[in-house]
């Protein structure tokens, strides 16, 4: 049982960590609700946030279903660890921000620049090595099996993965986004940012790299 809890609770609590970064959205509701003076306008940015953070995950798995078409599930690993290592190194050596555009911006304009600013930090990428270690788990039975019969099987793993894995996620990154933002908008304040700053993206982008290592080598 344990061992088909843990990519669960594994996306919960990677979703829980992407909620802590201010550049994924809840400094933005915070700072919302404050320059228009009513809390609701924060809770009304948390549904588009969530949605696009969601699709940015849905995206990035279902890119990595399209090359477990064609490709094997040992490439793909080595695909997605190259890739966690250049976004990881990008993310150290260049700034990168996504600008909204303002405060007035509907539902829409949100999500979307919710669904970018989660593709720009590699959002997606760090779900991936929870969802290729489960697709590549199949039955002891299987192993022995040509190739291709590995693959149909780790597929069927795949789709109710690529499902699942971005709602999981995002349900942990939505909990922790609006804790920190009502937190922040009824007691302390953006005052916090001054005192309290710690650079969350030098840390996202070295977890990344950490990540990208790790899912080359196991």
């Amino acid at each position: 049982m344990a061992n088909h809890s843990f990519p669960w609770l594994s996306l919960l609590a990677l979703g829980a960590a992407h909620g802590i970064n201010p550049a994924m959205g809840w400094l933005f509701a915070v700072a919302r609700g404050l320059q228009r003076r009513d809390r609701r306008e924060l809770w009304r940015a948390l549904g588009p946030l969530a949605v696009g953070h969601a699709v940015a995950i849905a995206v990035a798995v279902a890119a990595a279903l399209a090359l477990g078409e064609v490709l094997p599930v040992r490439w793909l690993r080595w695909v997605v660890a190259a890739t966690l290592v250049a976004v990881g190194v990008a993310g150290l050596t260049r700034h990168r921000h996504v600008s909204l555009g303002g405060m007035r911006v509907g539902a829409r304009e949100l999500a979307t620049w919710s669904f970018l600013v989660a593709s720009v930090h590699g959002a997606g990428l760090m779900v991936l090595p929870f969802v290729l270690g489960r697709g590549a788990a199949t039955p002891a039975g299987l192993r022995h099996h040509h190739d291709a019969a590995v693959m149909i099987a780790g597929a069927a793993h795949f789709d109710s993965l690529g499902v699942t894995a971005p709602l999981i996620h995002t349900l942990g990154y939505l909990a922790v986004t609006a804790t920190i933002a009502v937190v922040v908008y009824e007691k302390v304040g953006l005052r916090i940012l001054r005192r309290a700053w710690i650079n969350v993206n030098v840390l996202w982008a070295a977890s990344l790299i950490a990540a990208g290592v790790l899912t080359a080598l196991l």
